[in-house]
């Protein structure tokens, strides 16, 4: 079996091209190096390098030992964080979403003291997330089915548009997209899929993102701007809509967006292997997940 060290010596020397940058870089001896080269020639059976009065290179066949070394090491350097992420997977449970919506279900729940919440909105390689055990739940708009992994439905988000009462557009039970075309609204930066949807339904709005919360809350306190929400935001304290009577802005007024696009399937993803373990978090957020 190939130890690793010749594995990396030999990797190294092929980025550095002199063994005395090899040495520098494993913080090791040159004449360590030599003897690990000469070594790895000798389990291997084969000659690795072409050597001439002060030079030494690669032979053809070194090139391609090279190339597998560097495959072997990426391998086995991925093998190991498969393993701790794994063994971390056993022992909590690290919950992701690729939408804002259910985090603001999963922060009025009572949780286990093993359950991890990821504020960060991942993006869409949930799959991957999940075989590698990066994550044990991943929340989405979209269902996983192959041989390991499996999604749950949880609920549906539906959205809706706050917009200043003496608008025209505002005299109304629901609105489409299209008659809200032209104009300007505040956003917060990271909704998710949500962001391509409002760009893509509303004919010539612009929309003001707002990367930080504190920003949006202010220009929504303070402007006439209309603003998106949804069924989950009863669950948002920072929400406008969630204000008292003393504070609300009461200028505005929340109108459904009756189109088919404005609303989302909510699904709970995971490794089929996993089912019992997160079914009761699972079935939590259901219970809490508003009609």
């Amino acid at each position: 079996m190939l130890e690793n060290y010749l594995l990396e010596e030999l990797v190294t020397f092929a980025q550095t091209g002199t063994l005395a940058e090899t040495a520098t870089q494993l913080n090791v001896t040159q004449p360590t190096v030599t003897r690990g080269m000469q070594k790895l020639e000798s389990d291997l059976g084969v000659q690795l390098f072409d050597r001439q009065p002060n030079r030494l290179s690669l032979t053809p066949t070194g090139e391609l030992a090279t190339q597998e070394a560097t495959a072997l090491l990426q391998a086995q350097n991925q093998a190991v964080a498969r393993i701790h992420s794994f063994d971390q997977d056993q022992r909590t449970l690290q919950i992701g979403t690729t939408l804002p919506g259910p985090l603001y279900v999963l922060n009025t729940l009572s949780l286990p003291t093993n359950v991890t919440i990821n504020h960060e909105l991942l993006a869409t390689n949930i799959d991957t997330l999940l075989i590698n055990h990066d994550y044990s739940l991943i929340f989405s708009d979209h269902k996983l089915a192959s041989k390991t992994t499996s999604s749950q439905l949880v609920g549906y988000e539906r959205l809706a548009v706050n917009l200043n009462k003496f608008m025209f557009q505002a005299n109304q039970s629901t609105i489409t997209f299209a008659e809200l075309k032209d104009l300007s609204f505040i956003v917060l930066t990271n909704i998710g899929p949500w962001r391509n949807v409002i760009q893509q339904e509303i004919p010539n709005a612009k929309f003001l993102y707002q990367e930080q919360r504190e920003a949006f809350d202010e220009i929504t306190k303070f402007a006439d701007f209309p603003y998106f929400s949804t069924n989950i935001s009863i669950f948002d304290p920072l929400d406008p809509t969630q204000a008292s009577p003393t504070t609300l802005n009461d200028s505005r007024v929340r109108i459904p967006i009756s189109d088919d696009q404005a609303q989302l399937t909510i699904y709970a993803n995971f490794l089929r292997s996993e089912k019992q373990r997160v079914q009761p978090l699972i079935d939590q957020v259901m219970a809490k997940w508003p009609d």
